[in-house]
């Protein structure tokens, strides 16, 4: 399932995502000519950054969120493309040199099909680089979602609800690209924690994406109400003495070469 979300709200309430693709950027060697792949590109902004890094080659941006794609047009290069498409719809074949995505994947529920259609999407040689939440991540939010639906109000209008995110733990991650031709795999968990600058920063991120399932699925007279009733609890949970707000980020970086 794909999610609408709001393009600008997400580029002012990301910039810790963008750290980690930053981050994930530079441990990245490329010769210059490459045609690169970012899957679930968001606003763009790490498209851009990787189409600096490949002035002979091409970059590809994908997203399936119609809000995210009206956003890129922001970043123009002549090696640089943006397509509203489902990641789920990948059907390329030895068509990219590297495959990259940062904090996008745990919003795709099965990674064995999609680590396929990744290794088909591939040259030989080519090579995958994610960086996605993995166990442990976001515990916080997580107890008050939870909390929050399971209230008497609640509970029965998330009874058919399908849980949004899969955040694996290293060893099953590991056992996944384990199970497709990959070689030299290297997957390890990152501690990524982080301290929002007020509770207003920390309430952006949380409208924006993360409470964006959760919301579609309840009808419009119970929308609010549930949005002010987490975001109440999350600061009461996150908030330090200081006025920044803690939340726990853990992250899933993963190397492997077809």
């Amino acid at each position: 399932m794909t999610y609408e979300f709001d393009g600008e709200q997400y580029r002012k309430a990301s910039s810790h995502q963008k750290l980690w693709g930053a981050r994930l950027i530079e441990e990245i060697e490329l010769t210059g000519d490459e045609r690169v792949l970012d899957m679930g590109c968001g606003d763009g902004e790490l498209t851009a950054q990787l189409a600096l890094r490949v002035p002979q080659g091409s970059v590809l941006g994908i997203d399936g969120s119609e809000g995210m794609i009206a956003t890129t047009g922001r970043h123009r290069a002549h090696n640089l493309r943006f397509a509203l498409q489902d990641i789920n719809t990948l059907d390329s074949e030895d068509a990219f040199d590297l495959v990259f995505s940062n904090a996008t994947l745990h919003w795709v529920k099965n990674h064995q099909a999609l680590l396929g259609r990744v290794y088909r999407a591939l040259r030989n040689g080519g090579v995958l680089r994610f960086n996605f939440a993995g166990d442990g991540n976001c515990t916080h939010l997580l107890a008050v979602l939870r909390k929050t639906m399971s209230l008497p109000a609640y509970r029965p209008l998330f009874d058919d609800f399908d849980w949004p995110w899969f955040m694996p733990t290293v060893e099953q991650y590991q056992d996944l690209v384990r199970g497709h031709a990959f070689a030299d795999i290297r997957v390890r968990l990152e501690n990524a924690d982080h301290f929002f600058a007020d509770a207003e920063a920390m309430v952006r991120w949380v409208e924006q994406p993360s409470l964006i399932p959760f919301l579609a699925h309840l009808g419009e007279p119970h929308r609010q109400r549930f949005r002010d009733l987490v975001v109440e609890q999350m600061v009461q949970k996150t908030e330090r003495a200081d006025g920044r707000c803690f939340e726990t980020f853990r992250r899933i970086n993963v190397f492997a070469r077809k």
